[in-house]
């Protein structure tokens, strides 16, 4: 069994796929207001500004991949109309359950359907735009991920990641210690886990730089790749046109 990372530590490759679960299990309740909490609320402009980019317009279909709670297909689903459609997917049911109930309360249904990046199941060419955020890094071959969502895409068709990333230098002391001393202790004191955020930190820290990223992308069959960093580094939006 080959194996690979969780956060800091080596595992084997199906024992990452469980615990990866077990962390979205424990925090799926908790996970919106954490978001905003550890962001102070700019998750919300970094999504707003991926919904821009994407260039999403009626009549499109759009494949949202880790959608978890669900904001980024609410907002495409704004985008798309009535004539238009998005598929609201995740590997944990937790978050999926999460988001679909979210969705419903906004009076949005959305086809959901649990499933696994690597495999996606569905035809080649069905979407026009695919959207992965603050999920590929928890992916255990990223690049089969990136292959799977490249082979779904029509010609043309875009894909956007959106992912923490490299800070820029004179950020990053203060950034290690945010990440390594607060997030913990946030976690546990508003979702009873601060296991869970330090593995978030620490997946941070494992997962590709912005031209390591963007040259997996450009493996994995897309042409034309470009990146947009924001709040210095901390993410960076990742754009990939399929050949």
């Amino acid at each position: 069994m080959s194996s690979t990372h969780f956060g800091f530590e080596s595992v084997e490759e199906r024992e990452k796929a469980r615990r990866v679960r077990g962390v979205f299990d424990s925090v799926a309740p908790r996970y919106d207001l954490m978001n905003d909490l550890m962001s102070l609320g700019l998750h919300r402009a970094w999504k707003a500004y991926t919904i821009l980019v994407s260039g999403v317009r009626p009549g499109d279909r759009v494949l949202d991949i880790a959608g978890g709670t669900g904001d980024l297909a609410l907002a495409f689903a704004k985008k798309v109309g009535a004539t238009g459609q998005v598929v609201h997917t995740d590997i944990n049911e937790a978050m999926l359950r999460t988001g679909r109930d979210r969705l419903l309360d906004a009076g949005v249904v959305l086809p959901t359907l649990v499933c696994d990046a690597e495999k996606l199941p569905f035809e080649a060419g069905s979407f026009d735009v695919v959207s992965v955020a603050f999920g590929l890094r928890n992916m255990t071959h990223k690049d089969i991920a990136l292959a799977e969502m490249n082979r779904v895409l029509k010609p043309r068709g875009k894909l956007l990641v959106l992912e923490f990333s490299k800070v820029a230098q004179p950020l990053r002391r203060a950034y290690d210690w945010y990440s390594f001393n607060v997030l913990p202790q946030l976690g546990r004191l508003v979702a009873g886990d601060s296991g869970s955020y330090r593995y978030l930190a620490e997946s941070i820290r494992m997962h590709p730089d912005q031209r390591e990223l963007k040259a997996m992308m450009q493996k994995s069959g897309f042409g034309h790749v470009d990146y947009h960093n924001m709040t210095g580094g901390v993410v960076a939006l990742h754009v990939g046109i399929k050949c």
